[in-house]
C-alpha cells in the first residue's frame, strides 16, 4: 500500500469536493494508525477571503474540519473498499481543541493525525497542526461510519 496519496486519490475516498475538500495530500501513511495531511493555505482560499479582511486567518473550525477529512481519508484508505463504499464518515464530537497561533495564508499546514481507537463504526482520533516546527492547533475528535442514504 502506498504511504502517500494525492488529491485525486483523496477524492476517490471522500465525498467532499471543491471548495470543501481541504486536504491536498496525505503522506507518511501507517495503515489505519497515522498519517500527515497537507493543506496549502493560499490567500485566495475561500475560508480566508472574509476572515478577516486585511488580516486573513484560517478559521479554527476549518482546521478541525481538515483534521476530520484527513482522518476519514486515512481510514477509508486503510479499510477494505467493499466495507467503505456507500458509506460516509460523520464527525460526532470534538474534544480538547486548542488553537495556539493563527494560520495565515501562503503556508503549508501539516496535520499529524493518529487513530486512538476504533470500536465498531466509531473511531477516535487525535491530531496536531504545524506550520514548519511551530504547533498551531491540536484536538481530539470522534467520527462514525454510517450508510450513505
Amino acid at each position: 500500500m502506498n504511504d502517500s496519496i494525492n488529491r485525486n486519490e483523496i477524492e476517490k475516498l471522500l465525498p467532499h469536493r471543491k471548495p470543501m475538500l481541504l486536504i491536498d495530500e496525505l503522506v507518511d501513511i501507517k495503515k489505519l494508525k497515522s498519517a500527515t495531511g497537507i493543506i496549502n493555505v493560499k490567500k485566495d482560499s475561500f475560508y480566508v477571503q472574509g476572515h478577516f479582511p486585511g488580516h486573513p486567518v484560517m478559521p479554527g473550525v476549518v482546521i478541525v474540519e481538515a483534521f476530520g477529512q484527513a482522518a476519514a481519508a486515512l481510514t477509508a484508505h486503510g479499510i477494505d473498499k467493499s466495507t467503505y463504499e456507500n458509506k460516509l464518515v460523520f464527525l460526532m464530537s470534538v474534544e480538547k481543541a486548542r488553537f495556539r497561533s493563527p494560520v495565515i495564508p501562503n503556508c503549508k499546514l501539516l496535520l499529524k493525525i493518529e487513530t486512538i481507537r476504533s470500536h465498531g463504526k466509531v473511531w477516535k482520533y487525535k491530531g496536531e497542526a504545524f506550520v514548519g516546527d511551530k504547533k498551531m492547533a491540536d484536538a481530539q475528535w470522534s467520527a462514525s461510519i454510517v450508510d450513505r442514504k
